[in-house]
């Protein structure tokens, strides 16, 4: 198996809702997203895909993300927008569009440096 990962960052602010039903202060990040797509052969020119390529679909999906507060975006009116939640959301928008033969291994989403959270299946 051949695992190639890419790196995108977007900024967005969020606000969690806390156990007792109050909201902790709107803050934001410059947030990173690592995505670790894989294979189990190489394509004609010897890779898994283009990095280019990678980092353009990851790109247009963390695009909608960017300069927003996650609050606004109707996912996270259900869900939370913590780390975790962002990850799956993201996981879950990148799989469908990844070429055939290509599996998404996992999102790492990192809100600050050493604060992070994967989602992988």
């Amino acid at each position: 198996m051949f695992t190639i990962t890419v790196e995108t960052h977007f900024q967005a602010s969020h606000q969690l809702v806390l156990p007792d039903g109050s909201k902790e202060p709107a803050h934001s990040h410059d947030w990173v997203v690592t995505a670790a797509v894989s294979s189990e052969k190489l394509d004609d020119m010897g890779v898994v895909m283009d990095f280019r390529a990678l980092r353009e679909i990851v790109a247009n999906v963390t695009a909608e993300l960017d300069n927003t507060a996650l609050g606004d975006i109707e996912y996270f009116c259900r869900n939370n927008p913590s780390a975790e939640n962002v990850a799956m959301y993201l996981y879950d928008k990148l799989r469908v569009g990844l070429p055939d033969g290509l599996r998404l291994q996992s999102i790492k989403v990192v809100e600050e440096p050493g604060c992070s959270a994967k989602f992988a299946e």
